[in-house]
């Protein structure tokens, strides 16, 4: 059974599953969906509770002792199983298999993974959990839904903000929903219920974004200069390696000329998408941005990353005015600006 994170409030009013699975990579977002199970199994008398964790050498016998153990006192159980790593092996996935298959009637399993990469959603040991689970995907914040989820936080707060205010806070705590709800957090202890002025926001919100390499194409491709540049600054001041920036940039590009290509050969968008391993955000970017950048703004840019790559390897003293982190710069916004 599958069931959406917003749903799991009314969810675990009810009598519970003997099994729940959440995968994501929102650390936030997955730690609340256990705290809920968690109150509502100590609540329905699962008093007793066992924390195994998968890592190196993780004998997979434990998991199954820990589900046919009786309890010293009779009373109901949680079982807690984290895979941090998402990849339980070829042993873990059969014990998991026989696992959903044997449950107890006495315990409650909770199951914690990372967000599931393609091919592993199609491995036998998910299918397995997701048939005998209450199955809870959490889906990442992404910065376009950052503002709302912000404001639906505040809201539970009895507080709100402006538009302008919302962005400001989404700006400097994008990548890092954590430290988001401390953020907002903070600004319940520092106000009153109502509306948030501004200033009070400017005042009280600290710069803790987290940038990430590879959600600078997103910016790229949406056309998001302003995004761009925050986010090449922030991971220059982050000390992020430069080659590893220019790499991810450049292979976006060689992708939009592969696109471009097939597109002139006349074969339809979705299948060059599929081909190319191209899903989530960044398939809904890639049809605006194709429309936007012309093929010889793709083939020039190519030329500027070769130049950029020359550069930071200290083979041109001077591929363009300024450092080296100014000429990525000028790349990255040759491609946002088509």
């Amino acid at each position: 059974m599958q069931l959406r994170a917003d749903a799991l409030d009314v969810h675990v009013t009810k009598t519970l599953a003997p099994l729940y699975v959440i995968t994501s990579d929102e650390h936030l977002l997955a730690l609340e969906a256990a705290d809920k199970i968690r109150r509502a199994a100590r609540a329905q008398g699962y008093s007793e509770r066992d924390v195994l964790t998968v890592e190196r050498n993780f004998k997979w016998g434990e998991l199954l002792a820990a589900n046919q153990a009786m309890s010293l006192f009779g009373d109901k159980k949680l079982i807690e199983l984290r895979i941090p790593s998402g990849k339980p092996g070829k042993d873990g996935g059969a014990a998991l298999q026989a696992y959903a298959k044997d449950l107890s009637p006495d315990n409650l399993t909770l199951i914690t993974l990372p967000k599931l990469d393609w091919q592993t959603q199609k491995a036998a040991w998910v299918a397995a959990l997701q048939q005998a689970a209450v199955y809870i995907d959490i889906p990442n914040i992404e910065r376009n839904a950052l503002p709302g989820w912000i404001a639906h936080r505040l809201a539970a707060q009895g507080q709100s903000a402006d538009r302008a205010s919302l962005d400001f806070i989404a700006d400097r705590v994008e990548g890092n929903l954590l430290a988001a709800h401390q953020e907002i957090q903070k600004l319940g202890l520092l106000h009153e219920p109502g509306k948030l002025a501004h200033e009070q926001v400017q005042d009280a919100v600290l710069n803790v974004a987290r940038y990430d390499v590879f959600k600078l194409s997103e910016a790229m491709l949406s056309g998001d200069t302003a995004r761009l540049i925050r986010m090449l600054e922030g991971l220059k001041g982050e000390g992020e390696a430069l080659p590893l920036v220019l790499w991810a940039v450049s292979e976006e590009i060689r992708t939009l000329l592969k696109l471009k290509a097939g597109m002139a050969q006349g074969r339809p968008l979705p299948a060059l998408l599929k081909e190319y391993r191209i899903w989530g955000p960044r398939e809904r970017l890639m049809e605006p941005a194709l429309r936007r950048i012309s093929l010889p703004t793709l083939e020039a840019a190519l030329q500027q990353a070769a130049q950029v790559d020359r550069m930071v390897k200290g083979l041109r003293a001077k591929a363009f005015a300024g450092d080296q982190w100014d000429a990525m710069l000028q790349l990255a916004l040759k491609v946002a600006k088509g």
